[in-house]
């Protein structure tokens, strides 16, 4: 073994590996050995999804349907669920996934997608110094670097890695086993769609574009290609059309169907950012001792901007920036035909990504598919990073390959004046803000890391050092260089103690008192929901580790009925952040009560959040270090017998939460008659059931006994959805969405078994054919049980 290592390392392609594979290891070392773990998004969304997933599978659950968020969603539609991702099998095979484990899975991606861009170098005959250097790049800067707690668009950003290098090889070789695939490597970047997916699939389908173009018989080059790509499309069609499909009906019910331009431009790149490019952290988002003052901080917010410190980083490193200045714009390089294309692309992401700071993003939001369903023009981040990524390391390509030619001092000057504008910029802007101290440290730090690869260029062009050399000298600067730049941050890495609660076996005091207030008895009808809020960023979620049923939740989407039925909003990680509704004005309502709300914890005194509740409504049951718990005694079960109905108005009802008088204890509320006629009479007859339990509840099955002594129904305070399907006795019944948000059926007298059970597919299929149809989905599924 170890001659195989020796004979491999003597390849200067073999050694390039070898030496991205040690900097991959220092650079994710603070990570992987260093207690610390990658924060916010990573912890408070994906952690708690892949502990779900784990929880689901491993007690022989669907993980299809989740009812611990948002008092119930539709997991397998939601494209950061995790479910069709290779973070699959982590959960598949782990029952109690480490923050670890999650951990080493992100950065393992990064590390996946920047060695397709090395190999990606080496298929094209360029330098293996050039392969190395945008490897790293590719891996390890700009939002590569300082969004890993991005999870599900860093897998797409490594799968665009892997899909280029495939795609590549395909248009070298056109064959259907090649074309195969790209395709399936394509679909595992698309199959969780999100904007890094959707731009990438631009950026690739584009490639295809130039390479025909470029061909000197464009209509030969195209016919010889048509069956790899066919077998490509293919391929990736089949893998990615049922989870797109399902996820673009969730899309259509919720609070996100269609975003206002005016709201995606909060997202737009300031182009102020792109000064991080050449002085990495000039606005202090990685010195603790800075407080961030960059164009997203409160001095900065003219444009109201949404996004976070860490969105606007775009470094990859000195050498790369060094080279597109100089040898790269300057004397043009950047635009041979080997590498226009590429170019051409990061230009097309640079202005995308600065959104609505230019006018040319309007015509993108207008025209271009896809672009009008997300709401950061910002996340082009990824793919700027990468593109420069690959310009450069073939900038190093050239600068190692071709003979040296003298430069003028004229030309010399003005690549020197464009540096010097990003430093002229950089000390203007902090003169301005009032940070010219604070700016002086990274802009030092940076001219170091410029002079370290001014001085290794000039090495490399004039003494024409070995492929070895050249490899460990860039490979030494750039791992330097990206540690120092992008190393762990408050935005990248905390300590794991702080989410401990997030473990299952957390010992966390409020966590273990909600779980013995919330144990259930057999056959009980009760399914108590909680609510947490202003507890911190990463608890709204913590609901899918341990199991709890929560009213709300952390997900920038949500089904719209849950949005303006329960005022849920992306988070309610402060206590301010909590939004009531018409419906569910208060924590005292009748809404709360269907919705068996029994505890809330909340951050500080529940009559902070809720102006409206009385001293006696809610009871302070415990106070522990995060919070206050209450609870509501008047919660009522999941499931109830309900003798009477009454009609109502319900999109009336959810923009004004004007509730008709009626006990719902004994009546529900339905848009229009039930398919079985109630005579008056019957009505006034109608008696409680003699006998009700919930005998299986699981995340998609529900499984009810019981005993109707007339004609009733049965009232399921799960929530409403059209996938959801039920049968009486073995029997399909209509699913009646009762009360504005809930599941009812009807029952004659007698014993009955009553099965809820979640079914996506049929009930996408469905809901197709009521878009097609024109008719209401309510209608169509009723339609179908029929």
């Amino acid at each position: 073994m170890s001659e195989t290592w020796e004979r491999a390392l003597k390849s200067p392609w073999g050694l390039a590996v070898g030496i991205y594979a040690v900097a991959w290891g220092f650079l994710c070392s603070p990570w992987l050995l260093g207690g610390l773990t990658i924060p916010y998004d990573a912890k408070a969304h994906f952690q708690a999804q892949l502990q779900f997933l784990a929880n689901a599978l491993h007690s022989g659950q669907s993980p299809f349907w989740t009812p611990n968020v948002f008092a119930g969603s539709p997991q397998i539609a939601d494209p950061q669920s995790l479910i069709f991702s290779p973070a699959f099998f982590i959960a598949y095979f782990n029952p109690s996934p480490s923050f670890a484990t999650v951990d080493a899975y992100i950065f393992a991606l990064v590390g996946l997608g920047g060695l397709a861009v090395l190999l990606f170098f080496k298929d094209r005959g360029w330098h293996p110094a050039g392969g190395l250097v945008a490897a790293l790049c590719f891996s390890f800067g700009a939002s590569a670097a300082w969004r890993v707690q991005h999870v599900g668009q860093v897998e797409s950003f490594a799968m665009f890695g892997v899909t280029l290098w495939l795609l590549g090889r395909t248009l070298g070789k056109p064959t259907k086993i090649r074309g195969a695939l790209t395709g399936v490597s394509a679909a595992l970047m698309l199959i969780e769609p999100d904007q890094v997916a959707l731009l990438a699939s631009y950026i690739l389908a584009g490639f295809v574009a130039a390479d025909i173009i470029q061909s000197n018989t464009p209509i030969k080059r195209l016919s010889t290609l048509v069956p790899a790509l066919a077998s490509a499309a293919s391929v990736c069609i089949a893998l990615v059309a049922v989870p797109l499909v399902l996820t673009y009906f969730f899309v259509e019910t919720s609070s996100r169907a269609a975003i206002p331009f005016s709201a995606v431009a909060h997202g737009s790149l300031h182009p102020a950012s792109l000064l991080t490019s050449v002085v990495g952290d000039l606005f202090g988002a990685m010195d603790p001792k800075v407080p961030y003052w960059g164009p997203y901080s409160y001095a900065w917010d003219k444009f109201d901007q949404t996004l976070s410190q860490n969105m606007g980083q775009i470094y990859i490193g000195a050498l790369p920036m060094l080279l597109f200045l100089t040898i790269g714009v300057c004397r043009g390089l950047a635009w041979d035909k080997e590498i226009r294309y590429f170019t051409l692309a990061l230009a097309a992401m640079t202005v995308y990504a600065i959104g609505a700071f230019t006018p040319i993003f309007r015509i993108f939001y207008e025209l271009a598919p896809g672009v009008s369903f997300f709401r950061r023009p910002a996340d082009a981040t990824f793919l700027m990073g990468g593109l420069l990524s690959i310009v450069a390391g073939y900038l190093v390509h050239r600068l190692s390959t071709e003979s040296k030619t003298t430069v003028s001092n004229g030309r010399r000057a003005v690549e020197l004046s464009l540096i010097a504008i990003f430093f002229a910029l950089s000390t203007t802007i902090a003169f301005q803000q009032g940070h010219l101290i604070d700016s002086i440290k990274p802009m030092v730090i940076a001219i170091a890391f410029l002079c370290l690869a001014a001085a290794s260029v000039a090495w490399i062009a004039r003494s024409s050092p070995s492929a070895k050399r050249s490899l460990i000298a860039v490979g030494f600067l750039m791992t330097v260089d990206l540690a120092v730049n992008n190393g762990p941050n408050e935005s990248t890495a905390l300590p794991m103690s702080r989410y401990d609660f997030l473990r299952q076996d957390t010992k966390n005091e409020t966590i273990v008192f909600l779980k013995e207030r919330l144990k259930t008895t057999i056959n009980s009808v009760r399914r108590d929901r909680i609510e947490l809020v202003g507890l911190g960023f990463e608890w709204p979620n913590a609901s899918l580790v341990h199991g709890f049923e929560h009213i709300l939740g952390y997900n920038p989407l949500r089904l719209d009925a849950t949005v303006k039925g329960l005022g849920a909003g992306e988070t309610v990680a402060g206590w301010d952040q909590r939004q009531f509704s018409p419906l569910f004005p208060s924590y005292h309502s009748r809404l709360a009560d269907l919705l068996g709300l029994r505890y809330i914890a909340s951050s500080v005194p529940i009559d902070r959040i809720d102006k409206h509740l009385k001293a006696d409504d809610l009871k302070l049951v415990a106070r522990t270090r995060d919070a206050y718990i209450y609870e509501n005694a008047s919660a009522l079960p999941r499931v109830m017998v309900v003798d009477n109905w009454l009609e109502a108005d319900f999109k009336k009802l959810l923009e004004t939460g004007a509730w008709p008088l009626f006990d719902p204890k004994k009546t529900l509320l339905l848009e229009q008659a039930p398919p079985l006629e109630t005579t008056v009479a019957a009505k006034a007859a109608l008696r409680a059931a003699g006998w009700i339990s919930i005998e299986r509840y699981e995340n998609t099955v529900v499984v009810v006994d019981v005993t109707a002594t007339n004609q009733t129904f049965l009232l399921s305070n799960t929530m409403w959805h059209p996938w959801w399907r039920a049968t009486i006795d073995g029997v399909p019944a209509p699913i009646l969405k009762a009360n504005v948000l809930f599941q009812a059926v009807q029952l004659s007298a007698g014993h009955h078994i009553v099965e809820f059970r979640f079914e996506p597919l049929e009930g996408a299929w469905d809901q197709l054919f009521a878009t097609r149809s024109g008719v209401p989905v309510e209608k169509a599924t009723e339609q179908r049980a029929h």
